[in-house]
């Protein structure tokens, strides 16, 4: 990728739509949605009508004589009341329960529906309703007949509200997510349930953990599509639940001690020294969750050890109760111990994925020698690459190679993320177990990989392992074996040529380290001018320097004059196929002196052009601005409009736009470049990467610059 100063910017309408449309537009998408939704659309409406109705709306519905005659539960069903099973769901307890309860049932079910369609959502809404209904009912009622106080209590409640239909139809959609926000969204999901029941124990808790119980194998079976089952099945996502089981633990401690309820095991504010309990818990979670979520080997030993102590203790209390008639255990040391018993069930079957060493370090193959970049430059002239795989071989890159010895992956670590640079290099047909080898050691490693600037081959591979691409630039290709400029459409390229005749401006193809003191520092001083304009560090990562040209593979393009002053220079990496054969060129360094030839730019690249045509190459890219693409976005999804914002940002200062409208003087045909990642939220830290990738000497009062700059 090349930068270039002073290139004309597009003038584009950025007029804003009037209000009017605005407003139109707005209705007609509310409508669209309603259209899509009338299933919660109609449920919503009704609880609305019915709150104002009755008045519940601003008023404590316990408070209406009729209650009794609208609540389920078991003193319902046992006065014969069956009723209750439906008439319950209109209400909320308070006027802020029947907010949110509108609020949620519109968001959660409207999103069931949705995805699932309007028939499925109905019956998993009011089937998970039911079913939670008579199951808790079922469930109280038998434990009412026992000494168990909690059952006993709850057996005499009534309740309203229709949140247990919410759990069912959430429980039930997350079988239509991709991994790993299936898994994510359920772990949330169930943990919340969990923790509820055991500290809380109201009934609707019991009701929400059957409707979970039941819905969410219901829905495995019914609407899953791709995996399925409820094992996490990678290094990952082992690791996130780990770290989200630990981080709920010590949530439940604070949470508990500054919030007492009653659960299952009894109430929790009778416990005394919880607070010590709590803290020590806390500590614990706060030394090694994070480092648990990397994969240390350390932070699973404390974890298990912690954890096995814990639950060992607990049931010694509670042998002790049962045998010995021991003081009770507390409901808080049995319930926290339940918890601690579900994380190390799970870190002792997941402990495969709890082997990063203290230091981490991502190892090659039986290549990875004294001199990995010699190595990885000549497997590139041995296998060939891509337009941007030269950039692979400059300095501030590391490598990995493949254990078979046929391919080497150029990459970037910072803030634990790995960003590997251009298309892996590989032999025919390994391509993507190049990936796949990668991806795998960086995982090993605890490290979040990342595929950036790479072509449609490697961007298929990373979909097929169920990550996400996104378009960040695109390659502007021009083809030589028919290239000529003739015709009305190159008027401007043909009069760059002419005018630099006339002014006897000639171009000479040279490489830059055999040229004399006198050019080379005149290409430096044209280069280091452009960058104090700029008010930020020279950019690295794709976008070459002056240092990078001063390689013997690399061209560079000079435009000079009778006195021997340059006026401009371009730059350009060899690309190789099979057999170290250089099948084209890719343009890096574009430079032009602020006084010197106007339309130089021009000239060089033209000229180029046709001293590579007569060489026999195949193409010239003029390589991809970051952040900049030929169509204007319209369509795109939220992460391109994200990408999108960051052109804009970087735009005022490094003109990428401007340059990859400047291209299409060249009539160049355009090839997609990639960004691939395994999913959303690895993007935050993907993102500060890619700032320290290309920008590792900026300044924080230059990176604010950079964040509040304007087009």
């Amino acid at each position: 990728m090349a930068e270039q100063s002073q290139t004309p910017t597009p003038q584009t309408d950025q007029s804003a739509p009037g209000a009017p449309n605005r407003a139109s537009r707005f209705a007609s998408d509310a409508l669209s949605v309603l259209r899509r939704v009338p299933f919660t659309s109609i449920v919503v409406l009704t609880i609305t009508v019915v709150g104002i109705a009755t008045g519940a709306l601003w008023n404590h519905v316990r408070t209406y004589s009729w209650f009794d005659d609208i609540a389920y539960g078991v003193p319902a069903l046992q006065e014969g009341k069956w009723w209750t099973l439906v008439t319950g769901w209109f209400f909320g307890l308070t006027p802020g329960q029947y907010v949110s309860i509108i609020v949620v049932f519109a968001f959660a079910v409207g999103w069931c529906e949705w995805r699932l369609g309007t028939k499925n959502a109905a019956i998993v809404t009011i089937s998970g309703q039911l079913a939670g209904e008579l199951g808790a009912s079922l469930l109280l009622w038998a434990g009412s007949h026992t000494d168990w106080d909690w059952a006993r209590n709850l057996a005499t409640h009534r309740d309203v509200g229709v949140t247990t239909a919410i759990i069912a139809a959430l429980a039930a959609t997350t079988a239509t997510l991709r991994s790993p926000w299936r898994m994510r969204v359920r772990a949330i999901l169930c943990a919340y349930i969990a923790i509820a029941f055991l500290f809380e124990g109201r009934l609707a808790d019991v009701q929400h953990l059957i409707a979970v119980a039941i819905f969410l194998p219901v829905g495995e079976k019914f609407f899953g599509d791709g995996e399925r089952g409820f094992i996490p099945r990678t290094r990952r996502e082992i690791r996130l639940l780990g770290f989200i089981g630990l981080l709920l633990i010590g949530v439940v401690e604070i949470a508990v001690w500054l919030f007492p309820g009653s659960g299952p095991f009894g109430p929790t504010e009778a416990e005394t020294g919880s607070g010590w309990t709590a803290l020590v818990d806390v500590i614990i979670v706060a030394l090694i969750a994070d480092q648990l979520r990397r994969g240390r080997r350390w932070a699973w030993w404390v974890a298990v050890v912690f954890g096995s102590l814990t639950v060992l203790a607990t049931a010694l209390v509670l042998g002790s109760v049962i045998f010995f008639d021991y003081e009770s255990a507390g409901a808080v040391t049995v319930g926290t111990a339940l918890l601690w018993l579900l994380e190390l069930i799970l870190l002792i079957k997941g402990r495969h994925a709890f082997h990063v060493p203290m230091r981490r370090k991502i190892r090659g193959g039986p290549l990875s020698g004294n001199d990995p970049r010699a190595t990885a430059r000549e497997l590139l002239k041995q296998h060939g690459g891509g337009t941007m795989s030269w950039m692979t071989t400059w300095d501030g890159n590391s490598y990995y190679f493949g254990e078979s010895g046929e391919s080497v992956v150029a990459f970037q670590r910072h803030v634990g993320v790995v960003v590997v640079l251009a298309d892996p290099i590989a032999s025919p047909g390994r391509l993507a177990a190049a990936v796949d080898e990668f991806t795998t050691m960086s995982e090993a490693n605890g490290l979040t990989p990342c595929l950036f600037s790479v072509g449609k081959e490697t961007a298929d591979a990373a979909t097929r392992r169920g990550w996400r691409t996104v378009q960040v630039a695109e390659d502007t290709i021009v083809d030589l074996p028919e290239l000529q400029f003739t015709g009305k459409s190159w008027q401007d390229i043909r009069s760059a040529l002419n005018k630099a005749k006339k002014d006897d401006i000639t171009f000479r193809m040279t490489t830059l380290a055999d040229e004399p003191f006198s050019v080379l520092a005149q290409v430096r001083a044209i280069s280091e001018e452009w960058v104090g304009d700029k008010g930020l560090p020279e950019m690295g990562f794709t976008l070459g320097s002056v240092e990078e040209a001063l390689d013997r593979d690399v061209r560079v393009g000079l435009a000079v004059d009778p006195t021997g002053s340059i006026h401009g220079v371009t730059s350009w990496l060899p690309v190789y196929g099979e057999g170290g054969v250089v099948r084209g060129w890719t343009l890096d360094v574009m430079r032009r002196r602020p006084d010197g030839f106007r339309p130089v730019v021009e000239f060089l690249i033209a000229s180029s052009a046709l001293e590579f045509k007569e060489q026999g190459a195949q193409f010239v890219s003029l390589s991809g601005a970051p952040l900049a693409r030929s169509d204007d976005g319209a369509d795109a999804a939220s992460m391109d409009r994200l990408l999108d914002m960051l052109g804009a940002a970087m735009e005022p200062l490094y003109g990428f736009r401007s340059l990859h409208a400047f291209k299409k003087k060249f009539k160049p045909r355009y090839e997609p470049v990639f960004l691939c990642f395994r999913d959303e939220a690895d993007l935050p830290r993907i993102g500060i990467a890619l700032t320290r990738a290309y920008l590792p000497d900026a300044t924080a009062p230059q990176l604010i610059k950079l964040a509040t700059s304007k087009s």
